[in-house]
């Protein structure tokens, strides 16, 4: 089933989050969130794609930071698995996708999804490029590993090869962008296409930029489950990512706006 993400549900999302997380006070300092029960509160369960893994870190540990009754509890995995994962009844209040495809999956578990950050691809090589990879066409005569074709990684990789006319044989077929990336880290293969996200602050790999990369863009959306244990959490959680301050903190990762 396909779902229109609501680019416009960030300004009330927002709105929401200006609202929980409280007002600012005359000497600049921010009031104590609070609601009916006198403050969020419990676990909140949050199921992300791994290439979120260190933007949600950064975000779960501002939101509790606001909300101390709260406790944060991710789970990184490729978003097919995860949604896989939902529709079994796993406990989840919020699920963040890497792309719309594997939120249309979720749609009788999801409340309204948004678009909340975008992402591209990189060619990550080993540091020193043993392989002496260059672009998109020299991955099918190295040992190359890609995402699974049912990962957003996966099937980004498989629309930006195709676009390219270049066939490879993958040496391995990876359930998340993390696997992708460790391998090539630990120089188990010449190659990968990983997330420009992923590669960010790393030493041990070197980033080729494909053309054709800009054409091939994963947006993110995400949404409070329907069955969330812990509803006002969930939903506040999702608010804070679409705020100002989620979106300042996601674009210190390298992603784009949505």
């Amino acid at each position: 089933m396909n779902r229109t993400f609501r680019r416009s549900a960030v300004a009330v999302l927002a709105a929401v989050a200006l609202a929980l997380t409280g007002c600012a006070t005359a000497d600049g300092s921010t009031a104590t969130p609070t609601t009916a029960e006198g403050g969020l509160s419990g676990d909140l369960t949050v199921y992300a794609a791994a290439s979120l893994s260190g933007a949600f870190d950064a975000i779960g540990e501002a939101f509790t930071a606001e909300n101390p009754g709260v406790r944060f509890s991710p789970v990184y995995d490729g978003s097919s698995t995860l949604v896989t994962q939902i529709l079994e009844g796993a406990p989840a209040d919020v699920f963040a996708s890497a792309d719309e495809a594997n939120m249309d999956k979720a749609a009788d578990a999801a409340v309204d999804p948004a678009l909340f950050a975008s992402n591209t691809l990189v060619i990550a090589v080993p540091t020193g490029n043993p392989g002496g990879v260059g672009a998109l066409a020299d991955l099918a005569d190295v040992t190359t590993v890609l995402c699974a074709p049912e990962v957003p990684c996966g099937a980004a990789s498989a629309k930006l090869l195709s676009t390219a006319g270049v066939t490879v044989d993958a040496a391995s077929l990876e359930q998340n962008v993390t696997a992708v990336l460790t391998k090539v880290a630990a120089s188990e293969a010449d190659a990968g296409l990983v997330y420009a996200t992923d590669v960010i602050g790393r030493d041990d790999v070197e980033v080729i930029v494909p053309d054709g990369a800009d054409e091939v863009v994963n947006h993110y959306p995400i949404t409070a489950l329907s069955d969330a244990p812990n509803v006002e959490a969930a939903e506040a959680f999702v608010a804070f990512v679409l705020s100002a301050e989620g979106q300042r903190i996601l674009a210190d990762f390298g992603f784009g706006a949505p």
